[in-house]
């Protein structure tokens, strides 16, 4: 009675399917059930929810939990959309995934693991994209719930992207949308019989025959969740084995290399196994093994360097990796080098000033549990292109130290810094800032060579960057009206002086009056004359304007997106209004100091009939 009670609540808030029962079915989900009836409610709704035409592959892999039994309940409610298969248990998810395959009619095939979710609009969303785009394999964002979800590639969303200068490649798990007709031509199934890594050899060779790849970013489409009592096959213990690991892991790097050619992207692609699969290895669980397991699995790291580390592969990977892969044969090195890399990188922002131009951080940093380092620098990183960074070695005194960043130097953009902690020929970066002593607050903004610079604390983290240009950080301004008149042509002439972070901005630097009008959103753009010392004037033909409330700003170039100020006035520097006649119409002008002492203008038209309507009772 209590599978048929949980059934339905759970069918209460399941949604009806939508369209034809004669339509295609548009994606065939795939779910491997094994002794998780705590999680299937959840799971299942998550999929019936779905806006798409659907079915869901139920493959009961032998569970004795009354799970199979929930399961019958769904079918036998919902018949249209729920087929359940019941099988014996197989050990892995492998077996029970490629029967869903083969029951699937679906355009598009979804694997979802029974104690994961799905996001409302995930199938929806990722269905579109693929059709839009004539994708076979949609990446849709993964968040993580007590578990750790991939990142690298859903920075952003991307329309169709290749496995050369993408990340995709970084996320190997099946939990994506994949075109059936690609899985069924070239034979793509799961590996049978393995704890971990089926989805592994999976996804590798769906990527190999993939024409089209999209990303999904900006929704959460998959939700990868932990159980509590630990019962996963990923949770429990000997899943991650390091020998097992990197004797599987053999398998889909051959896949791989039968289907790339050696070159530049079977490096990238190599680059992930050795970074992810194999020197992982090396870390954590290499310091927690004996010294004969830690031999043993130098040698299996070995064998796969001997057969795929290529000169392409090592000037892809960072520096320790890079020391590993020439430390194979010293096992003491490979334990230091695996202390290194689990060491916490200790920072504290100590100082933070202006020397003119020059921007001084002073700090202290070290490796927990390190007593010597062999160098320490502050690297600044763009955080729009990481590729790009600046590097300034540090003046020390001991685990103190201090560095005059030349922010001139910064192209426009946000730039995050960090400290870099070098021992061994091994570079640790931490995020700086977070850390500081009391009472450090961010200098004030500069104006560097007509561009601005605003240090500043990020508001999740409390980290410090620098924002070149006024990206995300508001430049503060000030624009002062000094006098208004009118002129031929009904033009305003205006003079005014404005300031930025306390100095007069350079002529070029002052772009244009820009004219707002309140309701609609409406913009008319002005010239302006920019003058020695911050000052400025402008002739804007208000009278030309349509009808409307007109609020004034100025707008200066300073390094990065235009700055906008709203131009200040007392009723004292505002002119008053002007009225004429003209193609029958009355036109009224009136410039005016909001309550909040800035320049507006209303100007209206009005017609001689609406003129009387207004004077006459």
């Amino acid at each position: 009675m209590t599978a048929q009670r949980d059934f339905e609540v759970a069918a209460m808030v399941a949604m009806p399917e939508t369209g034809n029962d004669d339509d295609a079915v548009d994606v065939s989900v795939v779910i491997p059930v094994h002794n998780c009836r705590a999680y299937l409610d959840r799971c299942l709704t998550s999929a019936l929810v779905q806006r798409v035409k659907k079915e869901l592959i139920v493959v009961d892999d032998g569970s004795t939990d009354g799970g199979a039994e929930l399961l019958d309940l769904y079918a036998a409610y919902h018949k249209g959309s729920v087929k359940v298969i019941h099988i014996e248990a197989s050990g892995g998810a492998g077996r029970p995934r490629n029967v869903g395959i083969e029951h699937a009619t679906g355009r598009y095939v979804f694997f979802c693991d029974a104690d994961d979710y799905l996001g409302p609009e995930a199938l929806e969303r990722m269905v579109a994209v693929a059709d839009r785009n004539d994708s076979d394999i949609v990446l849709g964002k993964v968040v993580g719930h007590g578990r750790r979800a991939p990142m690298s590639m859903f920075q952003q969303g991307a329309d169709r992207v290749g496995l050369a200068g993408s990340t995709v490649y970084n996320s190997l798990s099946c939990f994506k949308l994949f075109r059936r007709e690609l899985l069924m031509r070239h034979g793509i199934r799961f590996g049978e019989g393995m704890l971990v890594g089926e989805d592994i050899l999976f996804t590798v060779h769906a990527y190999c025959h993939a024409d089209g790849i999209s990303v999904v970013a900006d929704y959460d489409c998959y939700h990868l969740v932990s159980r509590p009592d630990g019962s996963s096959i990923m949770q429990q213990t000997g899943s991650r084995d390091p020998i097992s690991w990197l004797t599987m892991i053999r398998a889909p790097i051959e896949l791989m290399a039968r289907h790339v050619e050696p070159g530049p992207l079977r490096d990238h692609l190599l680059r992930r196994h050795f970074r992810l699969d194999v020197f992982a290895q090396l870390g954590t669980v290499f310091l927690e093994s004996d010294d004969v397991r830690r031999k043993d699995i130098a040698r299996e790291v070995a064998a796969l360097c001997d057969d795929w580390y290529t000169p392409g592969v090592h000037e892809r990977l960072n520096s320790i990796d890079r020391q590993r892969a020439t430390a194979l044969d010293d096992i003491d090195r490979l334990v230091r080098l695996a202390r290194i890399e689990n060491a916490t990188v200790r920072r504290r922002l100590t100082g933070l000033r202006w020397d003119g131009d020059r921007l001084v951080v002073t700090g202290a940093a070290r490796l927990d549990g390190i007593t010597r380092d062999d160098g320490l620098a502050v690297v600044l990183r763009s955080r729009h292109d990481p590729a790009s960074e600046l590097v300034v070695p540090a003046e020390r005194k001991g685990s103190e130290f201090t560095v005059r960043l030349d922010v001139g130097e910064l192209d426009s953009g946000i730039w995050d810094l960090r400290v870099a902690v070098e021992i061994e020929g091994v570079v640790r970066l931490g995020r700086l800032g977070a850390d500081r002593e009391s009472g450090i607050t961010r200098p004030p903004p500069r104006l560097i060579g007509g561009v601005v610079a605003l240090p500043y604390f990020t508001r999740d983290n409390g980290n410090l960057s620098i924002d070149v240009g006024g990206h995300v950080v508001a430049v503060p301004g000030t624009v002062r009206l000094i006098r208004t008149r009118w002129a031929m042509g009904h033009r305003l002439l205006i003079d005014g002086e404005v300031t930025v972070v306390g100095a007069a901005p350079s002529t070029t630097a002052i772009r244009r009056i820009v004219w707002r009008e309140r309701r609609t959103g409406c913009e008319r753009v002005e010239r302006v004359m920019a003058l020695p010392g911050g000052g400025f004037a402008g002739r804007p033909a208000v009278g030309r304007f349509p009808p409307g409330v007109w609020d004034a700003y100025l707008e200066l170039g300073l390094g990065g997106p235009p700055a906008r100020f709203r131009i200040e006035a007392d009723a004292e520097t505002v002119v008053g209004p002007r009225r004429w006649w003209g193609a029958a119409l009355m036109r009224s002008v009136r410039p005016y100091a909001t309550p909040g002492k800035r320049l507006s203008t209303v100007v209206r038209r009005l017609t001689a009939r609406t003129i009387l309507r207004r004077i006459l009772p």
